[in-house]
This record gives C-alpha cells, structure tokens and sequence, in this order.
C-alpha cells in the first residue's frame, strides 16, 4: 500500500498549455476517477504519473517500495509467447525477492549468519503471504473473468484481435496486483460478462484505482471521487460519477448565467466604444473600457459537460410486426450460430441483444437488416418498415474524398447539420477536413451520424456508442428515449442498456433467452450465473416483467413469495406487527444519519487533503489519509449494517 502525490505539474505544447500547476493526492485504497474532454490531456496526465512521459515542471512522488502498474486505453501489441505466458509476467515483480534468496541460498553454504537466515526468512514469509504459489489459479481465474477458454491460454498471443491483445494486457495488470492500478478505458474491448467480471474484481481489489473510462455505469459503481480536467487545471469532486455531474451540473448553470451576463457588458462596452471613439472629451474612457475588454477572462463550459441536442426525424408509418422470425437456422460452416430460432419484435419496443463476443449478435442485426440472406426459415420484416442500420463497419461506407459537412449536409438545413454535427463531436474547422483523415473513431461517429439523420421506423444500431464520449452518449440516449419509432440494438454498456430497453435477449452458448423489462433483473440472474456474489446485492425486490414474462421468471417471483397472501390475523398480533416494523424503520432512519455524518466528515478530510500546506507536508497528508480510511471502515460497517436491517425489514414486510 502507499500513497502518491502529484505536485504542480506543468506542460506545455508549442503556444498550448496542457497543464498547470496540476495536483492531486492518491491515498491507500483510491477509488479515483479521471474526467475531461476529448485533448484535455487524460491520458497523457496519466502517462506522466507512471513515469512513461516526462513534463516541464512539477513531481510526482509516492511512498518507498510502492508498485504502479498503467493500461493505456489502446496500441498493444504481443507477437511472442503464449497468453498464459504473457499474462504469467504480471508476476515478474517477485523475481527480485527469488534471486535474492538464490544468492543467499548460495552464501549459507559458506557463512551461515543470523543476519542471512533473518533475510531469507522474510523473503519467504513475503512469497508466503503473495499469491505467487498460487500464480497458475490465480492467472487462469483471471483470464476467465475477461472471457478467454482454457483452449485459449497454450494460443499464441499473436493470433487474437486488437481487442483481445488489450485484454491480455488488462489480465496481465491485474495479475500484476499493484499498490496503484491505472486503467485507462479498460471496457472499451469487454463484452458485459467481462465488465460485470472486471467491476466485481475491482470491489475486492485492495490497492488504489485510477480511472478514465466512457462507462458512466461502470463508473457510478467502481468510483468515490472525480478529478476534472478543465483548461489546463485539474479539480477534485467528492462521489461517483452521477454525484460529479449533478455538482458540476450547477456550477455549469452558474457560469453560463456568468457568460449571459458578461456578454451584455461586452455588448454595452463596445458600443459605448463605437460611440464614442472619435470624441476627444471621451478619448480616457474609452481607452479605459478598451482595455477592460482586452483584461476580460471569457467564460468557458467545459466541452465533455455542454448540452448537446439531437432528435431523430419523424419515423415513418409502420405495421405492429416490425420483425418476425420463424424457424431461424444460421451457420458458418460447420458451426451452428441459430439453431430453429424464433423472435418476434412489435412496433415501439426496444430490444437490447447482449452476450460475449463472437456469440452472434452482429450476425443477427445483419440478417434483420437483411444484409445477410445465407440461412434457413424465415426472417422478414413488416409491410413498409423502413430500416437505419448502423453496424461497426459502416464507416467504410463514407466517401473517403468527401468532407465531415457534405456526407450528411442532404439531411437538414446547414444550422441543423452543423448543430447535429457538433453533439457528435465535430466543430469548427474540423466539418470541412476530408474523410480519409480522419480517425477510425471520428469516421464511425460520422457514419452513425449519416444513418441516424435519415427517416426510419425500425433502427439497428450495433455498438452505436463505441465511440462517444459520456456527454455524447448522454445526447445520444436521451434522443433515442423520445424516438417514436422501434429499436433494436447491440451494447455492452449498462448504463445504456438500463436506460433504453424494455426487453433484452441474451445470447451464451446455450439457447438464445429473453428478458421482458427490468434490467436489473437480468443483471442480478448473469451475476448469479457468472458466480459473482455482489456485495450487499440481493435479488431484486420488484420484478418490473409484463404479464409475457417466461415461465421460469413466474417461479422466481413465486420462490419470493410474491404470489403469496397475507393471512387474516388478529388485533394484538397485528400491533405487536406495526410496532416492529417502527422500530425497524426508526433503526434503517438512524444508521442512515450516521452514514450521512461519516459522509460530511470524510468530505472534510478530503477537504483537508486539497491544501498545498497539507498535500506537501507527507508526515500530515499520511495521517489524513489515514484518518480517511478509518472513517470510511465506519462507514462500511454502518452500511453494512444498513444492509442486514433492510433485508430483515423486507423479509417480514416486503418493500415500501
């Protein structure tokens, strides 16, 4: 364990200040989050921390002995070895310790001292307390958790995808159990077995975690604090990412009445400059005010929180069998993706299809949107169901020598274009570069874009968030909430899918399973089946299933006992009934207050924590940081508390 910290950090690009004097304090079990705009500096600020890049100014400092390990978000590449042997070198660290107790294995053959004996005593009792002996289990859960077979481990690294190479080396920085683990947008290559695997293995994960991620999700249920990246400066925000937002959401507010504000006194400036500049008797006031203007700091939001709009276009009529698909069979070859399947989408709904890669959910939105005819039975759509069909190769589609603004400028007025434009992401200059320079994030977002402004009454979307920032996907998913039309849609995002679906289908290696509403409830039955015990997650208290829910959810709500009645009971017992379930109520109330007391006083340290005089002083900042960790205990253990009385309460009254 140890604690970083972070000290003015200055760099500069040409005439671009990238930082200024940016601090920060990572104390013994950090749960940080790293957040900012698109060229803010997040990865390259973290790059620095793990000493890969150097900066102009400022210092990094951590405690003697403590041990970093960094995820860049993308560009690894493994030629050589097998995974089992590249995810194996996560344990390289303990090599030091092993030669060491070889040379001194070496020296007690000629000279048995106490002092050796002492030495090699504690460089064993260190392998000892490790998980090094049990490296093999250790490795292999983990390459489990992150969707690889055991066929997989004896592959070479080599014949996997970009997307599964960065697994390897997320498997590889875990195994590495650090002091300090910084990811940057570790879930960007995981399916949702995968994040909901790699959430579960941070809860217990007992070192510090630093975080630049897109997956508000993932991050609400991983992180405790923010740090903003904003022009050049960073600030810290106590909460997970929704608490971030919702604080910074007000201060947004704020400055932008700021801005409204500081642009009348522009306006009034200058036109009492343009009135009077030629009159001599007025030639001191208005150098004045022209100055005042050149002084004038302008008041900036920060690009990834701005409000960004989008509406779809008016979805054209369409029959209530949007899809109908009967007796389904799909093969490649030998391997049978759909055996005689059957699915039936109705106009309005919104299917979200999920499951590990390389299941086949690609090959399904093909075959809908009727790009792939090679299979047997039936799969149509309705009478005059119009199609928008995004898939993760639609950008090839682009006209390479086409500009951002002309592949879409036929679908709307040059304002609407240009704002559609700029809530994905492209604005000022960037509208007029050509397509082939662009990156294969910049031409995806382009390419869905194209699809999305385009009239339809059924939309495909596989992956439609890939590449947006948290704003975007914000824009993004509040825009499909007011569409009127049908949607079906391929995401391994939670945050997304809890949002928008009403039914999901859920495809392993066994038969392809619906889920009618509620994703909490498919969430909660894939952490059951994956063997992830969520701490303080029980089964959902309310099942949010229609009437069509499959047999099998009908029994898990009996075996909850929502089937069953209440029996008629007498007076006395009903009172001695009421009482408890006060005094209950009274204690959940209570423990609750006292988690919120914890709460304002771990705000305060945290507070304290911020100063210069106290992040500089490592004597002072070391007992802060150990103030906060026995305050968050409490906390924990109130919490828990919390959890048992509330499951207590609900096993004899159910939930109010």
């Amino acid at each position: 364990m140890g604690i970083l910290q972070v000290q003015n950090i200055e760099l500069s690009f040409g005439d671009r200040t990238l930082f200024s004097n940016v601090s920060l304090t990572l104390g013994e079990h950090a749960r940080a989050a790293l957040a900012g705009g698109n060229g803010e500096g997040k990865s390259t600020l973290m790059k620095i921390i793990a000493g890969i890049m150097p900066c102009d100014g400022g210092l990094v400092t951590k405690t003697r002995g403590m041990r970093i390990s960094y995820l860049p978000q993308s560009d690894i590449v493994f030629k050589e070895g097998s995974v089992y042997e590249e995810i194996e070198k996560g344990f390289s660290h303990f090599s030091e310790n092993i030669n060491r107790q070889r040379e001194i294995e070496d020296l007690l053959v000629s000279s048995h001292t106490d002092a050796l004996l002492n030495e090699l005593n504690e460089l064993q009792e260190q392998l000892l307390s490790s998980n090094y002996y049990d490296r093999e289990q250790v490795i292999y859960s983990i390459a489990k958790g992150l969707g690889f077979t055991q066929a997989d481990m004896g592959r070479p690294c080599s014949e996997f995808s970009g997307g599964y190479q960065m697994r390897i080396a997320l498997a590889k920085v875990l195994c590495e159990n650090p002091d300090l683990m910084m990811l940057d947008e570790p879930t960007n290559y995981l399916d949702i077995e995968a994040r909901l695997w790699l959430e579960s293995f941070l809860k217990t994960y007992k070192g510090s975690l630093f975080l630049v991620c897109h997956d508000k999700g993932f991050l609400d249920d991983t992180v405790n604090e923010v740090y903003e990246l904003f022009n050049s400066h960073l600030t810290r925000y106590s909460g997970n990412y929704t608490f971030y937002e919702n604080q910074r959401r007000l201060e947004i507010e704020q400055l932008e009445a700021a801005y409204r504000k500081q642009q009348a006194e522009i306006e009034k400036t200058e036109q009492f400059i343009e009135r009077f500049r030629y009159k001599a008797t007025k030639s001191k006031q208005v150098q004045s005010r022209i100055k005042a203007l050149d002084k004038l700091e302008p008041v900036v939001v920060p690009s990834h929180l701005k409000t960004l709009s989008f509406s779809f276009p008016e979805p054209p009529h369409s029959p209530n069998d949007m899809v109908i698909i009967e007796h389904m069979t799909k093969r490649y070859g030998s391997q049978v993706v759909f055996k005689d399947f059957d699915m039936m989408v109705n106009k309005g709904q919104r299917l979200a299809v999920t499951g590990h890669n390389g299941i086949g959910k690609s090959t399904l939105l093909r075959i809908i949107a009727g790009k792939d005819p090679d299979f047997t039975g039936v799969a149509r759509l309705g009478v005059g169901v119009k199609v928008g069909y995004y898939a993760q190769d639609t950008a090839d589609s682009l006209d390479m020598d086409g500009t951002v603004f002309s592949q879409v400028s036929a679908y709307g007025t040059e304002a609407s274009i240009r704002n559609a434009l700029g809530a994905f992401l492209f604005s000022g200059d960037d509208i007029f570069k050509k397509a082939s320079v662009l990156s294969g994030g910049e031409r995806s977002r382009l390419a869905l874009l194209k699809i999305l402004l385009q009239p339809a009454s059924l939309l495909i979307l596989d992956e439609p968030t890939n590449h947006l920032d948290i704003n975007s996907k914000d824009m993004l998913l509040k825009a499909l909430k007011e569409f009127r039309g049908t949607i079906i849609f391929v995401s391994h995002d939670a945050y997304f899918i809890r949002a928008i679906a009403d039914r999901i289908l859920y495809l392993s290696d066994s038969e392809p399973e619906f889920f009618n509403g509620d994703y909490d409830y498919f969430q909660w039955k894939l952490d059951e089946r994956l063997g992830i015990e969520a701490e303080g997650k029980a089964a959902p208290a309310a099942l949010k299933a229609p009437k069509a829910q499959a047999s099998r959810d009908e029994e898990f709500k009996a075996s909850f006992g929502f089937e069953q009645k209440t029996p008629v009971m007498d007076r006395a017992e009903a009172n001695r009934l009421r009482n408890r379930r006060n005094r209950l109520k009274n204690e959940l109330q209570t423990l609750m207050q006292k988690v919120d007391e914890l709460d304002l006083k771990i705000s305060e340290v945290n507070a304290l924590m911020n100063l210069h005089e106290n992040y500089s002083d490592v004597n002072r900042i070391s007992e802060l940081a150990s103030k906060k960790q026995n305050l968050e205990d409490q906390k924990n253990e109130l919490e828990l508390q919390w959890i048992e009385k509330s499951e207590e309460y609900e096993s004899e009254f159910g939930s109010d």
